[in-house]
């Protein structure tokens, strides 16, 4: 970024070749880069005194009050040469406190107009900051399915699944999603295609400009504008802006114009990353990344499907691009959060995938896929309820399950025996470990009944003009290693924060610790009907204590492994309220 020792860094050529024989320069470089940056930020230094110009810009601004700030950090002049680099610009949209920003939906689309403006390429790579590309043949790969005749009016992008170069063994944390990407994202590309996740996607321009399969060319007025007494022009105005109006134009049209030098786009650009330049426009609303939800990547790829376009998912050997996880209680738990919250706020609103299949192209098969997962954070009220009903049973002396001596007792066992040996089978079809499987149905349990929970909550304080939802940035830190390469022994174990995510699954915890307790101590009332809890109840709540092991192990633990004092004591007062209701 700074300097020409920094290109193999970014060429198309094996990272970890150049790591091996550079093992300590580019860690050390990165850090005096970043070093230099904050110091700027903090003003404890003159930017002058740094690198004479390239940070000046830096200097006096807030994160959430500052102008657009746009360098050309390399401007590629042999664009004919399959060895010269690509364009490299460094792009700060304008923020203001009084401005909505849209979290990352406004800043894909600020990159959006602004590459629209100085390349207008067809395609455009999706990546997150966090990524990077294991393989140099991504674009050549995608371009396949991409183009052709029958493609540019069938597929709207390719998604590459996401891969974790930094994931702990056996997935602690289950949040890698192996198995997902690997029969649901499969399953579903037999019908329009897997949703788009964000992160590792080739887009179609012109899709995200709103346009759909059976297009017409933007030069001839289509039967909307005729009825509206528009032209093509004014429509283009009203929905891209006056600064875009010709760039999207060509877009749409298939044309690649872009100009000669990229000083020439530099005054428009900061047009179209300012702050007001979306008012009155349809960004966000019909072209563009969508708003209004916290995962506007599902809610954008909803849109695209809603047109009748398809999606193609690409899974090579090795990964195209490789990430980093979450790692720790607190980050898996924030990021679970807002899935949970920006999936119920498209479930709950004007997207709901049945009026894309009864009013738009969605396919009923796909608007299945959909809503299950959109789903996701209503799972918590059912999952509650039924990991409190063993211990509800225990304490009361009830049942709700059969009994030994029934026929019926061997049903639920039959159902949760092949319920699980058959989640078992798809992680080692998968070439994972028994032990990975047990962790992410471990997860589950916790993350259903605490993150999906809050999320659930969330929402319904939007929906009630409470509070708004809050795109959380997920916080990844990466795992730590040895110098022999060796994972760090504390890696993997769960670790916790005050945040009150934390008190459903501590006090469901205690719950059922106190069942089990009044069932060892023989403290249950008599049986109503004389048939009084049984083996099964008491299997079931063990089962939740197991799951709840690093709550356990919490309880005892210290520092970020150990439960703060706040949450325990909410926690047991939760139970205890709990225990008073059952008598």
């Amino acid at each position: 970024m700074t300097e020409l020792r920094w290109i193999p860094y970014f060429t198309p050529r094996s990272q970890s070749d150049y790591v091996r024989h550079h093992p300590k320069k580019l860690p050390d470089e990165y850090k005096q880069l970043s070093s230099k940056i904050e110091d700027v930020v903090r003003k404890s230094i003159n930017p002058s005194d740094i690198i004479e110009g390239d940070f000046s810009a830096f200097s006096n601004v807030q994160r959430n009050n500052h102008p657009t700030i746009i360098k050309v950090v390399w401007e590629n002049k042999e664009a004919h040469s399959n060895r010269s680099v690509p364009h490299l610009v460094y792009l700060s949209r304008e923020k203001r406190p009084k401005h909505p920003h849209h979290a990352k939906a406004g800043a894909m689309n600020v990159l959006t107009r602004v590459s629209g403006l100085m390349t207008n390429a067809p395609y455009m790579l999706n990546v997150d900051c966090d990524m990077f590309a294991n393989s140099q043949n991504i674009i050549l790969h995608a371009m396949c399915m991409l183009l052709g005749s029958k493609n540019e009016n069938e597929n709207a992008f390719v998604q590459y699944p996401q891969v974790f170069y930094d994931g702990l063994k056996d997935d602690p944390f289950g949040n890698q999603m192996t198995v997902l990407w690997k029969y649901v994202g499969q399953g579903i590309s037999g019908i329009q295609g897997p949703f788009y996740s964000g992160t590792g996607c080739v887009h179609r321009r012109k899709v995200i400009y709103g346009l759909s399969p059976n297009y017409v060319k933007v030069g001839e007025t289509n039967a909307e504008s005729m009825k509206h007494g528009k032209s093509a022009d004014e429509e283009l105005l009203n929905v891209f802006g006056k600064e875009f109006t010709k760039s999207a134009a060509d877009a749409l049209n298939g044309k690649a114009v872009c100009p000669d030098m990229l000083t020439e786009t530099i005054e428009a650009a900061y047009q179209v990353a300012g702050v007001g330049y979306e008012y009155g426009t349809h960004w966000g609303k019909k072209v563009g990344w969508m708003y209004g939800s916290t995962t506007e990547d599902v809610l954008t790829g909803l849109s695209i499907h809603n047109k009748g376009w398809r999606s193609i998912i690409y899974a090579p050997n090795p990964p195209a691009f490789l990430g980093c996880a979450p790692t720790g209680g607190p980050a898996a738990m924030t990021q679970q959060k807002r899935w949970a919250t920006g999936l119920l706020e498209i479930l709950l609103s004007k997207n709901f995938p049945i009026f894309g299949t009864l009013f738009a192209n969605l396919q009923f098969r796909q608007c299945l896929a959909y809503f299950w997962i959109l789903s996701w954070g209503l799972r918590s009220v059912p999952e509650l309820c039924y990991a409190a009903l063993p211990a509800y049973s225990i304490i009361t002396n009830s049942h709700f399950l059969p009994k030994g001596q029934e026929p019926a007792y061997y049903i639920p066992i039959a159902v949760f025996l092949i319920y699980n040996m058959y989640t078992l089978s798809e992680y080692l079809r998968t070439s994972l470990s028994i032990r990975a499987w047990w962790n992410n149905q471990r997860m589950g349990r916790i993350t259903t009944m605490s993150a999906w929970l809050f999320g659930l909550l969330g929402v319904i304080l939007k929906l009630l003009g409470i509070s708004e939802t809050v795109f959380e940035v997920t916080r990844k830190d990466q795992s730590t290693s040895s110098d022999e390469g060796t994972e760090d022994t504390e890696a993997g174990k769960f670790t916790f924060d005050r945040s009150p995510v934390f008190v459903p699954p501590t006090a469901m915890l205690f719950m059922q610790l106190t069942a089990l307790a009044t069932a060892l101590l023989r403290l249950q009332p008599p049986a109503r009907d004389g048939v009084g809890s049984g083996s099964l109840e008491t299997m079931c709540s063990v089962l939740l204590v197991v799951c709840l092991l690093p709550f356990l192990k919490g309880l005892f633990g210290s520092g970020k492994y150990g439960i703060p004092l706040s949450t325990i004591f909410k926690s047991a007062g939760l139970a205890l309220l709990f225990y008073t209701l059952c008598y």
